[in-house]
């Protein structure tokens, strides 16, 4: 059943059919186990990836590495919602190493990043640090390629 997640997960637009047609598997299966993953919350939504230079926007993305002061009973949990409801934050991760958390985020631009981490961010009670990193440039995200593939210019051998 995981052929059918794997299927979803690289094209959103990928019918019950052919997906059946991909797997093997009979489309009234797949239709009914799709929506029971709807229902339950395995699939939380369908996306579409957008390449924002080729469409003349280039929002600025920043990654912020956060230090927080875990709290008894909730560890990160609590300060990581809180930053999660935030609309310019697009994900917030738990990671290891010399920070807690890894928080990234969209703006119009540099300053407006800028204003969101010092004066929301590291004024959150129990934020005792930020460390952020600007994305300069996007070459794949997600399993999508945002540059052209250049062609194979060599010559066929043959035997």
């Amino acid at each position: 059943m995981t052929a059918i997640l794997d299927i979803l997960e690289q094209d959103s637009h990928a019918t019950p059919d052919r997906i059946a047609a991909l797997t093997g598997l009979p489309e009234d299966v797949v239709r009914q186990q799709i929506d029971e993953w709807e229902k339950s919350g395995v699939i939380c939504r369908y996306k579409t990836v957008i390449d924002w230079e080729r469409a003349g926007f280039e929002p600025v993305h920043a990654f912020i590495d956060v230090s927080v002061a875990p709290e008894r009973g909730s560890g990160f949990d609590e300060v990581a919602a809180r930053i999660s409801r935030f609309p310019e934050v697009r994900s917030v991760f738990l990671i290891s190493g010399g920070h807690d958390l890894r928080v990234i985020v969209r703006g119009a631009d540099m300053k407006q990043v800028a204003n969101f981490v010092s004066e929301r961010l590291a004024t959150l009670e129990r934020v005792t640090g930020t460390q952020t990193h600007f994305l300069l440039k996007r070459y794949k995200e997600d399993g999508d390629v945002f540059f052209e593939v250049e062609a194979d210019h060599r010559l066929m051998v043959t035997p």
